[in-house]
């Protein structure tokens, strides 16, 4: 088989049904496992799908939301300098919202033991990283939580963050860009990340490169509404440029 005809049949594959894995692939068409990758590569580039950890969902679906485990191996090491990059946004006190996410959650281990700031979160794994510091306040705000984020949703997170007034929030989003602004696939969770940018003076958005440019269900703001972006290299300076140009200050980690 060609490999025009292998990506032709794994393309189908994925659409028929939702996604497909490099193992199992590579299994089917009797390749190696760098193969398929090389195919999926190529599939993606074409922008009929996207890879994700391990395999590929379709371009289009909007609606897609790897579990928490799977995010989190995905730009690990991108995400650690983000999330250290990210300690010069920290106020010497005061306060600050931690958003839900892998690359918060990063962040919240990355804390100086010397820190005495406020947090406030509905990120179980973030408060989790958090419970033991020995200088912060931490408030965990409660809800309904989501089993594949592990954040807390609904009514009761977004009548809490209505009553607080934050330094920083360090803002996580599942897709940015100019055009389609910040998005995530879940309704219920855009809703709270509107709440926890209006309920702080500085936003910080912490974003992997590899969410540039995707767009997911529920769009939750503009990145006008962002005083910071801080990312990998992996962000072009040409698309970083065009950033700033729209009033957005990036650091690229």
């Amino acid at each position: 088989m060609y490999a025009a005809e292998r990506q032709q049949e794994i393309l189908r594959l994925a659409r028929d049904s939702g996604r497909v894995d490099v193992l199992s692939l590579a299994e089917e068409f009797q390749v190696t496992a760098e193969t398929v990758r090389r195919d999926l590569k190529a599939l993606d580039r074409a922008g009929l799908v996207r890879r994700v950890h391990g395999g590929a969902i379709p371009a289009g679906r909007l609606d897609f939301e790897p579990d928490l485990a799977e995010r989190d191996t995905v730009a690990a090491d991108e995400k650690d300098r983000i999330a250290r990059a990210a300690l010069a946004e920290l106020p010497d006190d005061g306060s600050v919202i931690l958003d839900a996410g892998t690359t918060a959650a990063r962040l919240a281990g990355e804390f100086p033991l010397e820190s005495d700031v406020t947090v406030v979160t509905h990120g179980l794994p973030v408060a989790a990283r958090l419970a033991d510091h020995p200088g912060l306040t931490l408030h965990l705000v409660g809800g309904r939580i989501r089993h594949r984020t592990r954040a807390a949703v609904d009514d009761w997170a977004l009548r809490a963050y209505r009553e607080i007034n934050a330094d920083v929030l360090f803002l996580a989003t599942n897709g940015f860009s100019l055009e389609g602004g910040l998005t995530t696939p879940d309704l219920a969770e855009a809703a709270v990340k509107r709440a926890i940018i209006a309920a702080a003076r500085r936003v910080v958005l912490i974003a992997d490169s590899s969410k540039f440019g995707q767009q997911h269900f529920a769009r939750f703001g503009d990145l006008s509404d962002v005083d910071v972006l801080i990312t990998d290299t992996g962000l072009s300076p040409e698309n970083a440029l065009a950033i700033e140009r729209a009033g957005t200050e990036v650091v690229r980690a």
